[in-house]
């Protein structure tokens, strides 16, 4: 990136749940959801004073009710940053959070701001996908994309149509091992890690506290989804187990100018490198990380090899075999979401993009070998999102000094 190096100091999420009305956050408002992590973020910094925030950015994909007006500034006035604080809402559907990452990361390269906030929330059990829009008619009139492009999964399928070698079997397999991986993480610790936990009201009125995902299915194996049913085809290949569930939850991350944060003395999780985003056929929506993972690597001067840790969001497993067969990675390769994905602990949308970062951010922490990382997702109607970062604990890094 040009300009000033852009640092991630900090990130978290609450726990995901699953969108329906006796959800995790059926009674929860979304945008209370983000209030949270603002807080523990900035109850975690106390060296950042609210003032010296440049901005606010929160994205939501659904902006109406309890997502909408201007979700960055409405986040900041109820978590009492105080008015002179502002902020924005952001929409690029999947890659909400991480737009409004790499958005304010630009703002802070260039000057015009030190530090920032950003993340994303999706409550889609009030909010679901494509909930009151209104597509213009132009787009099947004049065919200007394919009918399948506003269903998912049906772009999910035609993924599978494209590429013969992305059979059921090898999605299968990778929604089992998705799921085992989430369970061997949470059973290590490395999950709780990222969770911050969230005061919640139940069916009954009562006040609960939320500290786990609900998505998560651990006893999932391949016998017990080979008959599973393919809602977007009949005799399709995606399933319920090869797709994210439908989720609700939230994410937050610190930014800063990476010689602000060490003139503060707040170290840095990780630094921004490079970031692209890339148009494809919508109704192929899936394959979108690959382009945009081949600019990402071209305007930060890498390879696909000088990659040790690859966090990718699984929207839908035939999306992640796409990518990696894209760049010959093997399907269980322990470089590539090794503490499972999407599809066991949840995708609410416009907040993945965070989650992915604070993923990243862990495992730089823990294996300083690990020089550089990518976070990359595929976007609805048709994008695909990538971030390079660099690991600060690597022992080739070379920190910006103090002001």
């Amino acid at each position: 990136m040009l300009g000033r190096r852009v640092v991630l100091v900090d990130g978290a999420r609450t726990p995901f749940g699953r969108a329906r009305p006796d959800g995790l956050y059926g009674a929860t408002r979304a945008d209370d959801l983000l209030v949270t992590l603002v807080r523990e973020l900035m109850r975690r910094h106390p060296e950042v004073s609210p003032d010296r925030i440049g901005e606010v950015a929160m994205a939501a994909t659904t902006q109406s009710g309890d997502q909408g007006l201007t979700l960055g500034r409405t986040v900041a006035l109820l978590a009492g940053l105080g008015q002179e604080v502002p902020g924005y809402a952001v929409d690029r559907m999947c890659s909400g959070a991480m737009t409004a990452t790499t958005q304010v990361a630009a703002q802070i390269a260039v000057g015009a701001i030190d530090i920032a906030l950003a993340g994303g929330v999706e409550h889609m059990g009030r909010h679901p996908l494509g909930d009151g829009a209104d597509p213009n008619p132009r787009f099947m009139t004049e065919r200007l994309v394919d009918s399948d492009a506003l269903v998912m999964g049906a772009t999910a399928e035609n993924l599978h149509d494209r590429y013969p070698a992305l059979t059921r079997e090898r999605a299968d397999a990778y929604g089992v091992r998705s799921q085992q991986r989430y369970a061997a993480a949470l059973a290590a610790g490395r999950i709780d890690a990222d969770l911050v936990p969230v005061a919640v009201r139940g069916e009954d009125g009562a006040w609960g506290l939320a500290t786990a995902d609900e998505p998560p299915r651990p006893e999932t194996t391949l016998a017990g989804i080979a008959d599973l049913k393919t809602p977007f085809r009949p005799g399709g290949r995606v399933t319920a187990a090869t797709s994210s569930p439908l989720t609700d939850g939230a994410t937050a991350c610190l930014m800063m100018a990476e010689d602000v944060a060490a003139d503060l003395g707040t170290p840095a999780r990780m630094r921004l490198v490079s970031y692209a985003y890339r148009g494809v056929d919508p109704a192929l929506m899936g394959i979108g990380p690959v382009p945009a993972t081949e600019i990402a690597l071209a305007q930060a001067g890498l390879e696909i090899g000088q990659i040790g840790a690859i966090e990718i969001n699984e929207a839908f497993a035939v999306q992640v075999l796409a990518f990696l067969d894209a760049f010959g990675i093997a399907e269980d390769s322990p470089i590539v979401n090794p503490d499972g994905g999407a599809i066991a602990m949840g995708h609410p949308l416009a907040a993945s993009g965070v989650r992915l970062a604070v993923q990243l951010a862990r495992r730089f922490e823990a294996d300083p070998s690990i020089r550089y990382g990518l976070t990359t997702m595929c976007v609805g109607l048709g994008q695909g999102a990538t971030a390079v970062w660099e690991n600060p604990h690597h022992p080739d890094y070379t920190p910006q000094e103090k002001k």
